[in-house]
């Protein structure tokens, strides 16, 4: 199996997509964060000390996404065209899944893109509630689906 972030001299290299054609690309990631009864009760009713956590994670999630390629070395720098974030409450872990779609027209997929948003949401959501339960867990970072490019499609 070739890897093509290797070159032949098994040096570490950005793949070249200059050839590749441009096509329409999604990929949508998720992941969730379980936490106690008290940081989820303070979260939803919006009584933390930090201010309105979700919306700041869903703000970090779309800086995450945008920021991809200075944080993975061989991602390329993208124009992305879109980015929704969404978070569902999940009383019964107690926690949330935060769920990330990143959108382009280009030569190359967005999954990394859309899985880092997904982390870096996660982890703001925990930063922000750290002073009430440091024992949080954010599992099951994953992605969904992707469309385009010459990989074809990927359902979970």
């Amino acid at each position: 199996m070739n890897l093509t972030h290797l070159d032949e001299n098994q040096r570490p290299k950005m793949v070249d997509v200059s050839d590749k054609s441009n096509t329409t690309r999604v990929a949508v990631a998720s992941g969730t964060i379980q936490m106690s009864q008290d940081a989820y009760d303070a979260i939803v009713s919006e009584k933390t000390k930090k201010g309105p956590v979700l919306q700041t994670a869903v703000i970090a999630a779309i800086m995450g996404t945008k920021q991809t390629s200075t944080l993975i070395p061989m991602c390329h720098p993208l124009n992305l065209t879109g980015i929704n974030c969404d978070i569902d409450e999940i009383e019964e872990l107690p926690g949330f899944k935060l769920t990330v779609t990143a959108k382009l027209t280009g030569q190359t997929g967005v999954e990394m893109e859309a899985l880092t948003g997904v982390s870096v949401g996660l982890l703001t959501i925990y930063d922000m509630v750290k002073a009430i339960d440091k024992g949080m867990i954010i599992n099951n970072v994953q992605l969904e689906s992707k469309s385009g490019g010459k990989s074809g499609n990927f359902k979970r």
